[in-house]
């Protein structure tokens, strides 16, 4: 080989290992600094994050930019969690401020009911005790639905058998099933689903009587179970009145009322607690109806967390 070549064999081992040296450097930098980024995020998440010091170079300023916007978003989270604190007190004191007035009203409207009143004062008596009844819904389902929504109540779903929350549901509308001479039937069913019982019997409760209120004396309200790999599903079926399809995404927002039942009990408030109980379980209600030809409500429980 001649001196030349020596020469530009030599140039170019310096240029190699001057290209290693330099991928390796701005590989440990790029790696330092995405360390220091995911540690500003873990201490932001933890709530410990304090804005340190930086130099002048571009990724610093990133580096930078991105400690502000933690801190922004500490500061927040930190008024947040002080808003959120005030709800859950003022619920509580809602819901303890009228709970007593509320039960008295209850109490002296059916004492008021059970006197020997002239028919005028008994209607008014009646229509007193009637609305004492609603007044006592709404509040009992608004501070159910505001603990849900701030967190005061968390949702505790474990795998449990299906059967007793279709006999809580049965137990609890049959009254009124009978009253309409409407004929209520539940299957039975030896499946399994990840619920909180309590809460979901209320949830799927708040349909059944949707699908009671809704259907003519004499019709028929069911209840069944059925399995499928990933979830369990409850259908509760009516031959009811139906529900038009344009209205169908708009039942579950809070305090709804469709124009076809305005003149009918309820404050629109059921549905959207069922839904906000079943998706906080993982699951999820869908609705298939038609004017006319009834209403399947399906609730999907999960079969595992």
């Amino acid at each position: 080989m001649s001196p030349f070549d020596y020469i530009c064999l030599a140039a170019g081992l310096v240029a190699a290992v001057a290209a290693i040296g330099f991928t390796l450097y701005y590989h440990t930098k790029t790696k330092k600094i995405l360390n220091r980024a995911s540690k500003m995020i873990d201490d932001a998440i933890s709530g410990s994050f304090t804005e340190s010091v930086f130099d002048e170079s571009l990724l610093s300023s990133v580096e930078s930019k991105l400690a502000q916007y933690l801190s922004s978003c500490s500061v927040s989270s930190k008024n947040l969690a002080e808003e959120k604190d005030k709800i859950k007190e003022l619920i509580a004191d809602i819901s303890h401020q009228t709970k007593t007035p509320i039960s008295n009203i209850l109490i002296y409207a059916q004492l008021l009911c059970e006197q020997d009143l002239p028919e005028g004062s008994a209607q008014q008596a009646a229509a007193l005790s009637e609305q004492a009844q609603k007044l006592s819904f709404l509040i009992e389902a608004l501070v159910k639905t505001s603990r849900l929504e701030t967190g005061i109540i968390t949702l505790a779903p474990k795998l449990s058998e299906l059967q007793p929350l279709m006999d809580a549901v049965e137990t609890q509308i049959m009254p009124k099933a009978r009253a309409k001479n409407i004929a209520l039937k539940v299957c039975d069913t030896f499946e399994k689903a990840c619920f909180d019982p309590k809460w979901t019997a209320e949830a799927v409760y708040n349909i059944a009587d949707n699908a009671v209120k809704y259907t003519p004396r004499g019709g028929i309200v069911e209840l069944s179970v059925t399995a499928f790999e990933l979830f369990c599903k409850i259908d509760i079926k009516d031959s009811g009145i139906g529900i038009p399809e344009d209205e169908q995404p708009k039942i579950f927002t809070r305090f709804y009322r469709s124009p076809h039942v305005a003149g009918s009990e309820g404050v629109g408030i059921g549905l959207y607690l069922a839904r906000k109980i079943v998706s906080g379980e993982g699951g999820y209600i869908k609705v298939s109806s038609a004017p006319d030809k009834g209403s399947i409500f399906s609730v999907f429980l999960p079969k595992e967390p």
